[in-house]
């Protein structure tokens, strides 16, 4: 992913929808129409050719894409071109749309998971549009980069002391502080659910916390949902339930990655990060379904299934994090399946009381090409939460609106910060589009990013 400065001899980039095909055909030398002719360029969404020059070199590129008006036009759309041309310096120009995203579509597009593989050869460089801010541009990409490397690691190389480095590394690179508490500590410190959880594995569970910023300024606080890998515990899920587990700690990979663009940005606010990180696996002191557990916010929790144990380890973190009742608290996980039945991969849900954030979000969420889709709060089922033994149980009793009995849930844990909003991310690309690769993927924190710096500009 790299962005390119301005280069004379860049390769232009001529995006065009089929309504400008005539006009741009009209405009070419008559080698290079009779040439996209011969090759049957239609300007169909997403085809694509390249022009020669006199010499054979490439002169232009041509791709077809949605017109700027189109229902459902992708802002990403031309950067999947970053991982088709050959190594080189492009610009992009014609119907191209917002600027901002089809260069950063760009960057997405050019990401790879490289840890275990050799480095890809150099790839198609972009010139950055007139009036862009390059900066705020590559600390995006990067951010985005960043939470899909945590997500795509598998879980033997990403479990929760790996958590916590990733995170203790952040805070060294923005000048933050980071703190851990680490596996029995988290009894004596109150935090029992994120140990009950956590405490079968030979991996400790922990609780991290950054924070950075003036005190003074308005408190942020970002909490992620850190499952290194999620076995189900005792109501163990099946092997094809498995396979993808390594990214049930993207929630907490897209906390980061706020954070980091958030802090790099200097923007002027107090930043707490939050992150309960375990593995839950499955041993002789595996938690149980039938336990009763304390919990930090004083409400004893009936475990209904424990392979829903994200939300506990979250509320004991919201918890800690609503004593402080800052001004804005969201949290992110890969909570419920119920979450991509209702909506599918791309588009998370999220929960709020608060409808002017919620309005905002949705707003935001589309204007970044980051969307999401507010979903109610559903006050008549938290009866489904009711326990017969203790203050209520973390999951429902049936397979009905599993993903707003879970958002509720965590709403009991939340009551002195009137601004909260829950996210349920599914983390992962199960296929390629433009700016999104296969694989791990960072949901909701490029708006998050853009919330915070809407309402606490910098300067």
């Amino acid at each position: 992913m790299v962005q390119a400065a301005f280069a004379p001899a860049a390769i232009p980039v001529q995006c065009v929808s089929k309504a400008g095909l005539s006009e741009l055909l009209d405009g070419l030398a008559p080698l290079a129409r009779r040439f996209a002719q011969a090759q049957g360029f239609a300007a169909s969404p997403g085809q694509h050719i390249l022009l020669p020059d006199e010499a054979g070199a490439i002169a232009a590129v041509l791709l077809g894409v949605e017109a700027t008006d189109a229902r459902r036009r992708d802002p990403f759309a031309p950067g999947r071109l970053a991982a088709l041309l050959p190594a080189g310096d492009y610009v992009l120009s014609g119907e191209i749309g917002d600027p901002g995203l089809a260069a950063l579509g760009w960057l997405l597009q050019g990401y790879r998971f490289e840890r275990y593989r050799k480095p890809a050869p150099a790839t198609a460089r972009l010139v950055l549009p007139e009036g862009i801010d390059g900066e705020d541009l590559t600390r995006t990409a990067e951010s985005v980069a960043l939470a899909r490397d945590l997500v795509n690691t598998p879980a033997n190389d990403m479990g929760p002391a790996e958590i916590e480095a990733a995170i203790r590394s952040l805070a060294a690179e923005c000048d933050a502080t980071a703190t851990a508490i680490v596996g029995d500590e988290l009894l004596a410190r109150n935090f029992p659910m994120i140990h009950a959880v956590g405490r079968a594995s030979p991996r400790a569970p922990r609780l991290i916390d950054l924070v950075w910023g003036d005190p003074a300024h308005p408190k942020i606080t970002l909490v992620g949902k850190g499952v290194a890998f999620d076995t189900g515990g005792l109501d163990l899920k099946p092997s094809a339930g498995m396979l993808l587990m390594k990214k049930d700690m993207g929630g907490a990979a897209a906390a980061i990655a706020a954070a980091r663009m958030i802090m790099l940005a200097k923007l002027p606010v107090r930043l707490r990060l939050l992150v309960p990180a375990v593995e839950n696996a499955v041993s002789g002191s595996s938690f149980r379904p039938g336990d009763v557990l304390a919990s930090r916010k004083g409400l004893s929790v009936e475990i209904g299934n424990t392979d829903a144990e994200g939300r506990l380890i979250l509320a004991d973190a919201l918890a800690l994090a609503d004593e402080e009742a800052p001004e804005l608290l969201i949290d992110y996980a890969t909570l419920t399946g119920a979450a991509r039945t209702a909506l599918g991969p791309e588009l998370p849900p999220f929960y709020t009381h608060d409808d002017g954030l919620a309005a905002e979000i949705g707003r935001l969420g589309e204007a970044v090409n980051d969307p999401v889709w507010r979903m109610p709060l559903w006050p008549n089922y938290e009866r489904m939460l009711d326990s017969r033994i203790a203050d209520l149980n973390h999951v429902s009793g049936g397979s009905f609106a599993g993903s707003v009995t879970a958002a509720l849930f965590l709403n009991r844990f939340v009551e002195k910060t009137a601004s909260y909003a829950h996210f349920d991310i599914y983390a992962w690309n199960p296929s390629g589009k433009p700016g999104r690769p296969e694989g791990g993927e960072c949901q909701a924190a490029r708006l998050t990013y853009t919330l915070v710096k809407q309402l606490y500009p910098a300067g």
